[in-house]
């Protein structure tokens, strides 16, 4: 067999690319330094001599990854596989074939684009049908409208838009479409909003996710009597948000009988190529057009959407640009060309068939679970399952709102739900849940295998985890919406804790502790409470508890608050809120003790240096002016040693006093002490690894014992809140800070015993040197 030897090395080549890329992308730790480099560089000037490609695709990966911080965990990417090699195979051969000669090209990409249309409306059962391929996904239903426009305007070719002014077009189309879809139409086509009819969903009767029929019979009669011309109707096979499908096959006659084309998109029309389909979805193969999605559906990337479309007249589909006349677009269907032919018939059937039934797995799994609602249409069929989280009170109820038993009720339970599908997507990343805002449910979860299966690796088992982690989640959800009410009752018991209401935070509350000062204005009294209320959360964060304590949410609107995260059954509410209460407290309290240390210590020295000063004069006329001379003073103490008595002084931080050391001297001990600040006391010892804010008998494995707040906030100050300095002594020698005569040494005298306990007295220096054992000597300070 020939075998063209460029094409063997663009696959050589693709090879050893993806292999270069994927090494990457699994190794754990890039390099430090090419990370850095990738970041901080400036690219420079281009190389003279050039670069190979191993050098290209080593900074093609650098680029790739530069974004990804160590410790946090990275993105999930698409499983490529065998059949993603071939989609990127075909980007590359599109490019060599782009340059073969006119007549080789032409007749190559004829058969590329005739075999995958073939095959596409053979798989999807859609007859006599012509294929668009388009990156953009809005793009096949944007260039058949100009299809429609040019059919149903006959001088539209020549006259433009002004032929638009005689009758008005107007596109219909459902309120549960994709945001966005009808006003992009209207302004690529140069039409007005008021040429956009949505039509609004049923209301009495059917599916509340289904398009109103009588309804918009209505308004096209309304239409057609005011001179407006209908023109295009997009229905849904499968909506955005909830994936049900419209009733197509009556919306099929609605637009026979007024001459309308009718559009069709959505997840469930990949269920077409199935054995077994339900009649709803049937009649999609009758309308007019129809928009796929096989990237998605088969885990291809970077392959074309398709939109598949009827209509004879080649001329008018070369105006719309549903066809071209240039050989190189035609290439666009190259990729799924090749994929298609490497999964084959059964292989593209399985992988759709096997989305469905891991819809099908979760759906008769969520049927056991209480407080979980579902949300589907056609249970036997759907592959999209929305769930939600549902009080177990309104556990009967299954319609479309939420009637909540307090205020606000619909909010906190769409905040949980959106924590719920969050915590899903990190525990079970396979899964490929996402959130979903429906108008009626609220805030739910959704599953689509259909369109993150494939490409994520999905499997069975992965959805037995998803249930096996929702089944623990359950749980922690009711209790958090319980125990709301509770904290917010118990925070009211406190005055110096305010109750901060947010809805949209997904735990058990928020608390702002609230500083007793009055005398301060607004901006000071912020700072205090923003600086108390940081700190307390830093303590909060350093407790041995299962409670998660944060600032809440990035973007919200409470600040300086804090926020509580989920709950378990075992929870001890108000020993909680005792405890945020009670720290709140020891932090304010001595806060204030810093802030009062500068004043009173200065006035504390300045009262010492006055009473030091007085002593040095009293001990200056004691002694005499002789004595002070430093010869003559040393000859008359040799002669006759003089002692003089040791007045020293204690500085009290905490009373801010200062006080005579003679009991000090006279009793050996430090006396006068302050006595421990009172602290809560408890009536029963926390058990060794026990939990805090564990309730008794609650189920939790840690509850041993029946605990209170007030001992555990006893517990926690004793490790927290500094003791009572002790005094400091201040003897008149070491204080003095400015002596105005200089002191000659004294001569040691011979030890007196004293008449009080007939040890030896001995100078200030002796004393300290003498301490019986087991006592401390009292600490002399100079102070300051």
């Amino acid at each position: 067999m020939m075998v063209d030897p460029t094409l063997a090395e663009m696959g050589k080549n693709l090879n050893e690319a993806m292999k270069i890329l994927e090494d990457g992308r699994k190794a754990s730790e890039p390099d430090a330094d090419r990370r850095q480099f990738s970041r901080c560089s400036i690219p420079g000037p281009l190389q003279g001599d050039g670069q190979d490609v191993a050098s290209i695709l080593q900074l093609v990966q650098n680029l790739m990854h530069e974004d990804e911080e160590e410790d946090k965990p990275s993105h999930r990417m698409q499983n490529v596989g065998e059949q993603g090699h071939m989609a990127l195979l075909g980007h590359s051969l599109a490019a060599y074939i782009s340059v073969l000669d006119r007549e080789r090209l032409r007749k190559l990409i004829t058969r590329i684009a005739s075999d995958t249309t073939l095959w596409l409306c053979r798989l999807f059962r859609y007859e006599s049908g012509s294929a668009y391929y388009h990156e953009d996904d809005r793009e096949g239903l944007l260039k058949v409208c100009r299809l429609v426009i040019n059919t149903r305007y006959e001088d539209y070719s020549t006259e433009g838009y002004t032929v638009l002014n005689s009758r008005q077009p107007v596109i219909y189309q459902s309120a549960t479409c994709r945001p966005g879809l009808g006003q992009h139409l209207c302004s690529q086509l140069g039409l007005p909003l008021s040429s956009l009819c949505t039509v609004p969903c049923n209301t009495m009767f059917g599916s509340q996710h289904q398009m109103d029929i009588a309804l918009l019979d209505k308004l096209i009669r309304e239409d057609v009597e005011t001179g407006k011309l209908p023109l295009l109707l997009i229905a849904n096979a499968g909506t955005p948000g909830a994936g049900h499908t419209d009733k197509l096959g009556r919306l099929k006659e609605l637009c026979e009988q007024y001459g309308m084309w009718l559009h069709i998109e959505g997840v469930i029309l990949a269920t077409l190529a199935l054995g077994e389909v339900s009649s709803p979805v049937t009649a999609a193969t009758s309308s007019d057009s129809m928009t796929l999605t096989l990237g998605p559906w088969l885990g291809l990337p970077a392959v074309p959407a398709v939109t598949l479309y009827r209509h004879e007249d080649p001329a008018l589909s070369l105006a719309a640009g549903l066809t071209s006349s240039q050989p190189v677009e035609k290439l666009r269907a190259l990729p799924l060309w090749l994929s298609l032919q490497y999964l084959g018939h059964d292989g593209i059937v399985e992988k759709i068939r096997h989305a469905v039934e891991l819809s099908q797995q979760l759906l008769e799994k969520l049927k056991t679970l209480a407080s979980i609602k579902t949300s589907v249409e056609d249970e036997l069929n759907s592959p999209v399952v929305v769930f939600r989280f549902s009080q177990e009170t309104s556990a009967e109820s299954s319609g479309g709102s939420v009637e909540g038993y307090f205020a606000g009720e619909r909010e906190v339970l769409d905040s949980l739900n959106r924590w719920l599908c969050e915590r899903l997507a990190q525990l079970v990343p396979a899964s490929g849940v996402d959130i979903v805002e429906l108008e009626d449910e609220g805030t739910c979860v959704r599953f689509t295998p259909l369109m993150t299966a494939a490409a994520l690796g999905t499997q069975r088992c992965d959805v037995d985890l998803l249930v096996e982690r929702l089944t623990e989640l359950v749980p922690v959800l009711n209790c958090t919406l319980r125990l709301r009410l509770d904290f917010r009752e118990e925070v009211y018991r406190h005055s110096a804790l305010s109750y901060i209401e947010d809805l949209s935070w997904p735990g058990l509350g928020a608390v702002r502790y609230e500083p007793r000062i009055e005398e301060l204005n607004d901006s000071k009294r912020q700072l205090e409470v923003e600086k108390i209320n940081s700190e307390l959360l830093v303590k909060l964060g350093d407790l041995d508890a299962d409670l998660i304590f944060s600032t809440g949410l990035e973007f919200g609107p409470e600040k300086d608050c804090i926020f509580i995260g989920m709950a378990t059954e075992d929870l001890d509410v108000a020993e909680l809120v005792d405890m945020i209460a009670a720290l709140g407290r020891d932090i304010e309290e001595n806060g204030r003790l810093l802030e009062n240390m500068t004043e009173v210590v200065r006035k504390g020295i300045q009262e010492a240096e006055l009473q030091l000063q007085k002593d040095n004069q009293d001990k200056l006329m004691e002694e005499g002016v002789l004595r002070q001379i430093p010869l003559v003073g040393s000859v008359l103490n040799w002669f006759s040693p003089f002692q003089s008595t040791v007045k020293g002084r204690t500085f009290n931080l905490a009373a801010g006093s200062l006080d005579s050391t003679e009991p000090t001297y006279s009793m050996k001990a430090q006396t006068g002490g302050l006595a421990s600040p009172e602290t809560p006391t408890s009536s029963a010892k926390r058990l060794p690894g026990q939990r805090l804010f564990r309730r008794e008998g609650a189920g939790g494995s840690d509850s041993h014992s029946e605990t209170s707040s007030v001992g555990q906030a006893e517990d926690l100050s004793r490790e927290r809140v500094p003791q009572p300095t002790p005094p400091y002594l201040v003897p008149d020698e070491a204080v003095s800070m400015a002596p105005e005569i200089s002191e000659t040494p004294q001569v040691p005298a011979k030890p007196e015993p004293t008449q009080e306990n007939g040890e030896v007295g001995t100078q200030e220096g002796e004393q300290e040197e003498r301490q019986p054992e087991g006592q401390e000597a009292p600490v002399e300070k100079t102070g300051r």
